[in-house]
This record gives C-alpha cells, sequence and structure tokens, in this order.
C-alpha cells in the first residue's frame, strides 16, 4: 500500500507540472478564428439579407428622382349618334393628346436625396450587420475553444480522483486508511463526471451556435480550436472612443437616416406649392383643316390642412426622433466602449496574474505538500486539495483568455475595424 500511495503522489505532481497553460501549438487541422469569421461573411444568410436590403435601397434612388410617366390619349371626338361614321361635322375630329406633370423645383430632389441616403445608410447597416457577425462567430468560436481546453482539465483531474479512489479504497480495505477519505474521493469523482457532463453539452451548444453562423447544419463536426494567450496592450480609451464615433457602420447608418429626414422634410414643405401639367394635342379633323391645342394645368392644394401640414409635421417628426436615436446610439457606444475596454483589461491582467504569480505558487503548494505527505505529516486529501486548486486556476485562465478575445471581438464591431494591440510587458500592462 505504501508504494501505491506513492505511485499516486508521483501522479500528482506530474500532473501538477505539465499540466500548465502555455500556449500549444495548432494541429494542422485547427478552424482558426479568421478562417471562421471568413466563412461566416460569405455564406451567413442575415448577412446576405442585408446586403440585400442595401442594393434593393440603392435602387430605389433613381425612381424617386424621377418625372411620373407622361400621360398618351387617344380619342374619338364629336361623333353623331345618329351618323357615328360621319366625319363632315366641323367639331368632329380624331385626337391624340400627350399630357408630363412636373412637380414643383426641389420635390424630386429632396425625395432623391432621401433616397440617397437612406441606401446609404442600408449599406451601413450591412456593414454593421458584417462586424456583429464577426463578433458573434468570435464569441460562439472561443467558449467552445474554453470548452476544449476546460474538459482536458477537468478529464485529468477525474483520472487523479480515480486513482486516489483505488488506493484509499485498498487502504482501507487492509485497515491503513479511513472510511472518511474513501467516501469523499467517491463523491469528488461523482462531481467531476457532473463538471464534465455539464461543460461537454456547453460545448455542444457553442459548436451549435457557430454552425449556425457559418450556414452550416448545427450537428456539424467542430475540430481543434485555436487560444492564444492575451498579447499586447489596447489603445487608450480616448482613442477608442475616438475611432468608434468616427468609424462605427451603426452610427453612419445612424447620421444617413438623420440627413434623410432632413431631406425629405425639405421635400414636404414644398408640397405647398402646386405641381405643373403642361400638355399638347393634336386634333385631326377629316373634313376640315386640323388643329393642335397646348395646356397648362396646376394642382390646387386646398386641402392643406388634413394633408401637406400633417405631412410636414410627420417629417419634422421624424427627423427629431433620428437624430434623438443618433444621439442615444453615441451614448451607448462611448459607454460600451469604455465597459468593454475595462473588461479586456481585466481579463488580461487577471490572465497575466494567474500564469506569472498564482499557478506557480499553486504548483509549489503541490510540491511541498507531496514533500510534506512523504514522512506522514500531511494528510493525502490536503495533496488533491491543493492539486485541485491547481486545475481550477487553470481553467479560470482559459476562461479569461477566452473572455479577453471575446471581448476584442465585440470592440471591432464597435470600432469598424480591426484592433491592433501594442506589444506590452508579459506581467503588467497600461491601466
Amino acid at each position: 500500500m505504501k508504494s501505491a500511495s506513492q505511485l499516486l503522489a508521483v501522479t500528482l505532481l506530474a500532473g501538477a507540472t505539465a499540466g500548465g497553460v502555455a500556449a500549444q501549438a495548432a494541429p494542422p487541422d485547427t478552424l482558426t478564428v479568421a478562417e471562421a469569421v471568413r466563412i461566416a461573411l460569405e455564406a451567413n444568410p442575415m448577412l446576405r439579407a442585408a446586403r440585400s436590403a442595401a442594393v434593393a435601397s440603392a435602387e430605389r434612388v433613381g425612381p424617386a428622382g424621377a418625372l411620373p410617366d407622361p400621360q398618351l390619349q387617344l380619342a374619338l371626338m364629336n361623333r353623331m349618334t345618329s351618323e357615328f361614321g360621319s366625319t363632315m361635322d366641323p367639331m368632329t375630329m380624331n385626337q391624340a393628346q400627350l399630357m408630363q406633370m412636373l412637380p414643383w423645383p426641389g420635390k424630386l430632389g429632396g425625395a432623391r436625396r432621401a433616397a440617397r441616403h437612406g441606401a446609404a445608410a442600408a449599406s451601413a447597416d450591412a456593414e454593421e450587420q458584417a462586424r456583429m457577425l464577426a463578433a458573434q462567430v468570435r464569441m460562439a468560436y472561443f467558449e467552445a475553444a474554453f470548452a476544449d481546453r476546460a474538459l482536458e482539465v477537468m478529464h485529468r483531474t477525474q483520472g487523479l480522483l480515480r486513482e486516489f479512489l483505488e488506493v484509499s479504497t485498498a487502504m482501507y480495505a487492509v485497515g491503513t486508511g479511513i472510511q472518511q477519505d474513501v467516501l469523499r474521493a467517491q463523491v469528488e469523482v461523482a462531481r467531476m463526471g457532473e463538471e464534465i457532463t455539464r461543460m461537454a453539452q456547453e460545448r455542444v451548444a457553442a459548436a451549435a451556435r457557430l454552425n449556425a453562423l457559418l450556414n452550416r447544419d448545427a450537428t456539424s463536426p467542430i475540430g481543434a480550436l485555436e487560444l492564444p494567450e492575451p498579447a499586447g496592450d489596447l489603445p487608450p480609451v480616448d482613442s477608442l472612443v475616438t475611432l468608434a464615433l468616427q468609424d462605427r457602420p451603426a452610427l453612419v447608418a445612424g447620421a444617413e437616416r438623420v440627413a434623410a429626414a432632413e431631406a425629405s422634410l425639405a421635400a414636404a414643405r414644398r408640397e405647398l406649392y402646386p405641381d405643373f401639367q403642361v400638355g399638347f394635342a393634336y386634333q385631326r379633323r377629316p373634313a376640315y383643316p386640323d388643329m393642335v391645342s397646348l395646356m397648362l394645368g396646376v394642382n390646387l392644394p386646398i386641402f392643406a390642412g388634413s394633408k401637406q401640414l400633417p405631412m410636414r409635421r410627420q417629417m419634422a417628426a421624424t427627423r427629431d426622433m433620428s437624430e434623438a436615436e443618433l444621439r442615444n446610439l453615441r451614448n451607448e457606444t462611448v459607454a460600451r466602449v469604455v465597459e468593454l475596454r475595462a473588461r479586456a483589461v481585466q481579463d488580461r491582467n487577471l490572465g497575466r496574474l494567474y500564469r506569472s504569480s498564482i499557478l506557480p505558487q499553486a504548483r509549489g503548494a503541490v510540491q511541498a505538500a507531496l514533500a510534506t505527505y512523504r514522512v506522514g505529516r500531511v494528510p493525502f486529501m490536503q495533496l488533491v486539495d491543493n492539486q485541485m486548486t491547481v486545475n481550477r486556476y487553470e481553467i479560470e485562465t482559459y476562461r479569461l483568455s477566452a473572455d479577453f478575445h471575446q471581448t476584442v471581438g465585440e470592440l471591432e464591431a464597435l470600432l469598424g475595424r480591426s484592433l491592433t494591440l501594442s506589444p506590452g510587458a508579459p506581467g503588467g500592462g497600461a491601466p
């Protein structure tokens, strides 16, 4: 039994020294996050829908500024009912008439500008959709990558606990161990099995979300995934805020909607002015000389109180709504950028602290407990508890790395561009 417990102690020591969180070489078949984003940008149906909506909006610009279609009228005029085929009456004629409506100057221009700004807003919305899609892909990708690393640690921990259960059971059978160690080991093995089951299902869920974003079947296998350590420092918060306010596609879309509302309001103000109708008619009289007619007409806005003026107020309210939404989006963008940067810095710094200080100290505690256990001064359960503490810190370190990359992905979506991290010190970083 002494040799069995010593073998288990050596196994624990190997687990304490080999279970690090250093960056590992990715297998050749690893699906990289860049490749996942590329696939999503090409295949995601919602992004295709957003881009199609932008194309449809662009096609509305031309019709919005075009003149109404002219009207061509053909008529047999002033025929006698008693002799319909007779053409001897001087008023009998065959007429061709062409009419064209000409809106008041500025109406069509305002409609065209509103449609153009609306198309620009739809295009910016499609770009925002692409950025948010990339952030969602990174969210699901790194969630699955974290689950893979956590499952590795959990399986290793479960193996150690099962070895301890075997040794403690054997020692209790010959009277050199206590039943409490056996029961505790059984509980810990069962609890770790529960944690593995839970984490495995979370991995399945993350893979399903990733497959959906990539326009794949939800059950398609997702192989090895990368989870690099956070490297580099984030730009200062004021630089990030400036970039977001300048380049975030959603803000560009909001500004375009304000411009479209302004153009629509300008056109609505001109609705009180009459539109013109011009026409030309040619009358052919079979028995007499032909005649021509020129016509000019205007519409009379006599119902302005119930038509044109409410339309103007509607456009003004739409303009005010668009401006308020844009201000609110700006405020939310600034707050979100500050929040995400603070979270990313926290994840990065805590991860560095775990890797450089906490994990080495926890592994040192395992080795110290192992040395003390060999001389019989420390219960074996304390040795196992120390090793499980190391494993928990390893899982938390992976969690921090995944959270960092997810947060950076959301920041990039808000900035409207890829984020370049400056080289930073391994043990710290700018606040």
